[in-house]
């Protein structure tokens, strides 16, 4: 689940140039979708914002795994079965996604999709399930036996039953695009969120930078930290709504895919990164991985910063992030 998050500017106000600042938030991807475009009038902006939506429904068809005749889904069907020709686009993004599965050691898996949905998030558990049960709904869950073949540009899931999934790092990939393809169009700034995957370029009219400020998990009227963001992405994945609690024990709703069990320990983990794809894959990673793995894992990558919230409230945040210069409190 991605946190909510709040941006800091003033929507819909004109600039002594004539500009404006125009927002749309919409439902796609099974989630809210929200663009904020500076442009030199409101129509202009709303053309801009169509490009954005038609380019979500361009790569939803390429790699959802809910519709059934995306190559995604159609490589999904054919596990065990033989490999599947994709497009070079579709491709390298499962090899991106594979090689953040090696930097995590597996905490980040696209191969979750198979899954057993044995943990319910929705009040119906009343017992933990077995261990046995626990082991076997994540028996085909290896983002190893995900074969890659670059020369002929195919995928092939080595058992049958296996399926993939990209949600953990498609939204990401679509807010990057979008920004991408705006920037290229002389959109001079905005911000795409996709449900928490957010990705900012340019600054706000009066030339500050657009700023994001982080809401505390333990409480959700009540913001953390406020930081500026220029030409970078920010993804927030917590378990503070989605959990179960049994023996005193708070299990939440992301699971480590490498044993079954759900996360415990951490509600909220907060990457910032300049693409929101690494963002948004690295989020799902180290909230499994942990506090302090997954801040030794991020302060080894340039240019990525983190901020853990753990359940009995501490908040701790990778070398790179000064929490004291950017805090609310």
């Amino acid at each position: 689940m991605k946190q909510s998050v709040l941006f800091c500017l003033l929507l819909y106000a004109i600039s002594t140039s004539g500009q404006v600042t125009h927002k749309r938030t919409l439902s796609m991807l099974g989630s809210p979708f929200e663009m904020i475009i500076v442009a030199k009038d409101i129509p202009e902006a709303d053309r801009y914002i169509d490009m954005a939506v038609a380019e979500v429904l361009r790569i939803e068809n390429l790699i959802s795994d809910w519709i059934p005749t995306t190559p995604i889904s159609i490589v999904n069907q054919n596990a065990g079965i033989k490999p599947i020709k994709v497009s070079q686009e579709v491709f390298d993004l499962v090899v991106r996604a594979n090689k953040i599965s090696e930097l995590t050691s597996g905490a980040f898996d696209i191969s979750y999709a198979s899954m057993d949905k044995i943990w319910k998030f929705d009040g119906s558990m009343t017992k933990m399930p077995t261990s046995g049960e626990i082991r076997a709904s994540v028996a085909l869950v290896d983002y190893r036996n995900i074969i890659l073949d670059s020369e002929n540009s195919t995928l092939f899931l080595k058992n049958k039953g296996m399926k993939i999934g990209l949600g953990g790092i498609g939204q990401g990939y679509i807010a990057d695009k979008i920004k991408t393809m705006l920037l290229a169009k002389g959109v001079v700034a905005g911000i795409v969120n996709i449900s928490g995957d957010i990705n900012t370029w340019g600054k706000q009219m009066d030339g500050k930078q657009w700023k994001v400020a982080i809401k505390n998990p333990l409480n959700k009227d009540k913001i953390f930290a406020t930081f500026p963001l220029e030409d970078s992405a920010v993804e927030t994945s917590g378990s503070y709504e989605k959990y179960v609690t049994f023996n005193g024990k708070r299990y939440s709703h992301i699971i480590d895919t490498r044993t079954g069990y759900p996360a415990s320990g951490v509600i909220s983990v907060s990457v910032f990164a300049s693409s929101t794809e690494l963002a948004d894959a690295l989020a799902t990673g180290i909230f499994v991985l942990g506090v302090d793995v997954g801040i030794n894992l991020i302060n080894q990558i340039p240019g990525v910063g983190c901020i853990y919230v753990e359940d009995n409230g501490t908040i701790t945040a990778s070398k790179n992030i000064d929490l004291k210069k950017y805090s609310n409190e």
